[in-house]
């Protein structure tokens, strides 16, 4: 009987793993280089993955497209505040770092209404993995 539990257990531990959302942790530090392929990247992930939880967490020069107004430098086509907007609205969490505000003199009406923060962005980014079991990815 034991040995049944046991396998009852096992079994449904395992079928609640392969139904779990996947956790993804974006990191951007740097919008110029990583923003536009960044949020391409997003949504292509959620294109095929539609229940993954995903955060980005921005720091440093980072957080810079997610200012008000904030467009491409290299394509200034590319609104960043509409294709935030549209990841929002499918559950992508944003989050900026506090420290990176102080740092750079940058105060929160700045930013997109679409963003929240965070006292540190790489303390974050830790805890998302460590503690959450987020999986880490920078574009």
């Amino acid at each position: 009987m034991k040995i049944l539990v046991t396998a009852l257990l096992f079994a449904s531990l395992s079928v609640a793993a392969q139904t779990a959302a996947d956790k993804v942790v974006y990191h951007i530090d740097n919008a110029a280089t990583q923003a536009t392929k960044g949020l391409r990247n997003i949504r292509n992930h959620l294109d095929v993955a539609p229940e993954t939880q995903i955060v980005v967490v921005t720091h440093a020069e980072g957080v810079d497209f997610l200012m008000e107004g904030a467009k491409d430098k290299s394509n200034p086509n590319i609104d960043y505040g509409a294709l935030v907007s549209a990841l929002k609205a499918r559950n992508v969490r944003f989050e900026i770092c506090e420290i990176t505000l102080r740092n750079r003199n940058l105060n929160k009406g700045q930013f997109s209404m679409e963003a929240e923060y965070t006292p540190s962005g790489v303390v974050r980014i830790g805890r998302l993995q460590a503690r959450e079991g987020y999986a880490y990815i920078k574009p």
